[in-house]
């Protein structure tokens, strides 16, 4: 049967063909980096614009994040629009995130604030083909090419094991921040766990402050009246709650330096200049370095890559992180955070130590 014969050699023919022409654009697309796995949906093609939204800007580390953003786009080649301040409004930086789809940017590079609300935002992106990148907090649904954050629950175990190593038993206060963020919830269930588990004779009492600083020091004021035996405090944000925790303290005299009778230990995340200012002088005793440098220039880096199209797989990076695989599906590269203490604070490479 000739006609059989010929159309088996055509089909061989096509399969063929198309199995190298697939092969050779794999191969052409694993030149990004030593964990790109091929091509994606490119928002781009590599090029256009890209929309920057800050969940706030009250903070001191978001402030640095926000400084950070034009050097590092500027260093990654990216063209980054001026950054929108979503001010602490999920539904807002929903707004934020049509407002910036609306201008044609070809990618984003978005904190969400709400890690089930940003949902609808990252569907409105998805439907228009453009690609983003989520920074510090990762959604619950939704897509996003990549999610750049450090290891939120090591932050919790941290500031526990700190604090347990230097208190026996006795008080100790962890100041939330909003559970509706993933972060929250990490650093919170983290922390009692650890505490259950490793240093039993503590006796964790919370105060859920949602990211508030007036919130945080309501509260904080409340709990110090009902419990003046306090001897740890775990502040999940310095950069909202070292101010109004130092200043409830001082005000009830009860800010006592590291190495002073009734000194209560504490620990923070952020790694901003004015928690560094504040182990130097003995009123806090460490905090866990969330790398905003780090933040905006990976934030930068995977916008650009997710727009030329490519993706990334698990596994170790080139810059001292591990990219994972979260339940929801997404990836995420986590970014080291180490602790800082009097012994390490003043290291220039600590990015708190080189904003002026």
């Amino acid at each position: 049967m000739p006609g059989r014969t010929l159309r088996k050699r055509n089909r061989s023919r096509i399969i063929g063909a198309t199995a190298v022409a697939v092969g050779a654009s794999l191969a052409l697309a694993a030149c990004g980096s030593t964990n790109d796995t091929g091509s994606g949906s490119a928002g781009g093609g590599g090029t256009g614009k890209v929309g920057v939204i800050l969940p706030l800007l009250t903070s001191p580390f978001w402030q640095s994040y926000n400084d950070y953003v034009p050097k590092m786009a500027k260093s990654q080649g990216v063209e980054a629009l001026k950054t929108v301040n979503s001010n602490s409004d999920p539904s807002q930086q929903i707004t934020d995130i049509n407002n910036e789809l609306n201008q044609g940017v070809k990618g984003l590079v978005v904190a969400p604030l709400d890690s089930a609300a940003i949902e609808a935002g990252l569907d409105q992106a998805d439907r228009k083909g453009v690609p983003v990148v989520a920074v510090d907090v990762a959604p619950d649904k939704g897509k996003v090419d990549m999610v750049v954050r450090a290891d939120n629950v090591a932050y919790g175990t941290k500031a526990c094991e700190y604090l347990g190593r230097h208190i026996t038993s006795g008080k100790v206060v962890q100041i939330m921040g909003d559970l509706a963020s993933v972060n929250g919830r990490d650093r919170s269930e983290a922390f009692r766990t650890c505490v259950k588990t490793k240093y039993p004779k503590l006796k964790v009492l919370e105060i859920p402050a949602k990211w508030e600083s007036d919130t945080a020091a309501s509260k904080l004021d409340t709990l110090l009246n009902a419990n003046p035996d306090i001897k740890g405090i775990y502040m999940q944000a310095g950069g909202v709650y070292l101010a109004p925790t130092l200043q409830t303290l001082k005000s009830k005299g009860m800010l006592k330096a590291a190495g002073q009778s009734g000194h209560i230990t504490i620990v923070s995340n952020d790694g901003i200049p004015q928690e560094f200012d504040a182990i130097r002088k003995g009123q806090i005793d460490a905090t866990v370095s969330q790398p905003a440098d780090a933040y905006a220039k990976y934030g930068m880096y995977y916008i650009k890559a997710a727009m030329e199209g490519k993706t990334f797989k698990p596994g170790p990076t080139d810059h001292d992180s591990t990219i994972v695989k979260l339940p929801s599906g997404i990836l995420e590269d986590q970014l080291p955070a180490p602790l800082v203490t009097k012994d390490n604070v003043d290291d220039p490479k600590l990015w708190g130590n080189t904003v002026k």
